[in-house]
């Protein structure tokens, strides 16, 4: 019988019952990872320490001392988490070489002592820095619900989103500084949730952007994400209780997040929030004129995420490792150059004040609703080798969700149908800073009506 495909809930019930063997199913998953078409969605396995865990899991399930329902589940890392004697080398060539890590990171740590099994690295947008996932060293991922070609995969954490929605793996862990979770999750038709920054330690992370840099899984179900999710923060059951949906207050943003956006995105993302209200939810639509000052605020001074990254690579840049990286990575990364102190500590400024009015816009058990993204994945290829089609893609596809990061928001996106080539779309429900427990009370009451 064939586990891949399964979500933690499932395969929880057949190991706790005795009924699968943790050994065998990190051995299955391991043999499928091996066996796929498409080799771009793992950078590496980690073979050894996948059996010692799982055997370590069935000896305690064997012998009555269960960790809980995640004891003995695999779990993959994006290639940003250090993993003990490994080298974390961010989808790059240039790190290929770099010190091998002498710890878990923490999170990494916390999953294995809820007894989960980790099976590998898991590909990316080079050092995190695109939402398209396209990656030229390691390849790139193939969206498995594309049935007329290579369409993306939703970066940068390009091959979780990929893995979990190939059946390969229950959960994979990715980062999310301009909605490098979300993007993937709504491309490739999985769960996606971005936590609010600093619910979970960022230690043995490598990162992208400090100010903006978040973490999340990417699963099946919004149930297993909350499960992940108490795990990663230490503790033994989640204490997430499914919200009613009658008398719970959502708010469409009408401004941005629909700009451009594709018919069949809009209209998946309408009967979804038909059917919403329908259940009992009350849902209104407001204009955010500060979403339209964010970006005035990007075309004046510049990206936050673009200045941190140059000012963490600004040395790599200026050596021989330039060469060896993504040439649209090198680019984008040198605009930071352009962008001065003054301007660096203005955007910061002008981020705590808008984060401040924002939050005063929205109740704190309100909740915005969204399309997830305003186009379903596109076609690899024109992509390739047009630097422009490249860039303006790029920027499309992070415009929704990098205004979860810019205000700090939490988010779940839940797939809630179809677009374009029969695509999958998402809805991303958001919520303000802290109130993570919430939104995913909310998600796991919403999800069966948001997908229909």
């Amino acid at each position: 019988m064939a586990h891949t495909g399964k979500n933690i809930a499932q395969l929880s019930i057949l190991i706790q019952s005795g009924h699968l063997n943790p050994r065998a199913l990190a051995e299955e998953t391991l043999d499928v990872i091996r066996g796929q078409d498409d080799q771009a969605i793992f950078v590496g396995l980690t073979t050894e320490r996948a059996v010692a865990e799982a055997e370590a899991a069935s000896k305690r399930i064997r012998e009555g001392r269960s960790r809980g329902l995640l004891d003995g589940i695999p779990v993959a890392w994006k290639d940003l988490f250090d993993l003990e004697g490994m080298a974390t080398t961010a989808g790059s060539k240039v790190l290929a070489d770099a010190t091998v890590a002498a710890r878990d990171a923490d999170v990494v740590s916390a999953l294995k002592q809820a007894g989960m099994v980790s099976v590998g690295r898991t590909n990316m947008s080079e050092f995190a820095f695109s939402g398209l996932g396209i990656n030229p060293h390691y390849g790139t991922p193939r969206n498995p619900a594309a049935r007329d070609g290579h369409r993306l995969p939703g970066g940068s954490s390009s091959g979780a989103g990929v893995a979990v929605a190939a059946g390969l793996v229950p959960v994979a862990i990715g980062t999310d500084t301009g909605g490098s979770v979300r993007i993937p999750a709504a491309f490739n038709g999985v769960v996606g949730y971005k936590a609010s920054r600093d619910r979970y330690s960022m230690r043995g992370v490598y990162p992208l952007a400090k100010s903006l840099d978040s973490l999340g899984p990417l699963t099946r179900t919004v149930q297993d994400a909350a499960w992940v999710d108490a795990a990663m923060r230490g503790k033994a059951t989640a204490d997430v209780a499914r919200a009613p949906l009658s008398g719970l207050s959502l708010v469409v943003p009408e401004t941005v997040f629909f700009d451009g956006i594709e018919d069949g995105v809009a209209a998946a993302f309408e009967q979804a929030v038909e059917r919403l209200v329908r259940a009992g939810a009350s849902v209104r639509r407001q204009a955010f004129p500060i979403f339209s000052e964010l970006f005035d605020l990007i075309r004046e001074k510049g990206a936050l995420v673009t200045a941190e990254a140059f000012a963490l690579h600004k040395v790599r840049l200026e050596g021989e490792d330039a060469a060896r990286m993504d040439p649209r990575v090198v680019a984008r990364t040198k605009l930071g150059a352009n962008i001065s102190m003054p301007d660096y500590i203005a955007i910061l400024e002008a981020r705590e004040r808008m984060t401040a009015a924002f939050s005063g816009m929205v109740g704190r058990h309100e909740l915005l609703v969204s399309p997830t993204l305003p186009h379903v994945a596109a076609k690899v290829a024109p992509l390739i080798d047009d630097d422009d089609a490249f860039f303006a893609m790029n920027a499309k596809t992070l415009r929704n969700t990098q205004i979860g990061n810019f205000f700090d928001l939490c988010g779940v996106s839940i797939p809630c149908g179809t677009g374009e080539a029969e695509m999958p779309v998402g809805l991303l429900l958001s919520g303000l800073h802290g109130t993570d427990d919430h939104v995913l009370s909310v998600a796991m009451a919403a999800e069966e009506i948001v997908r229909g």
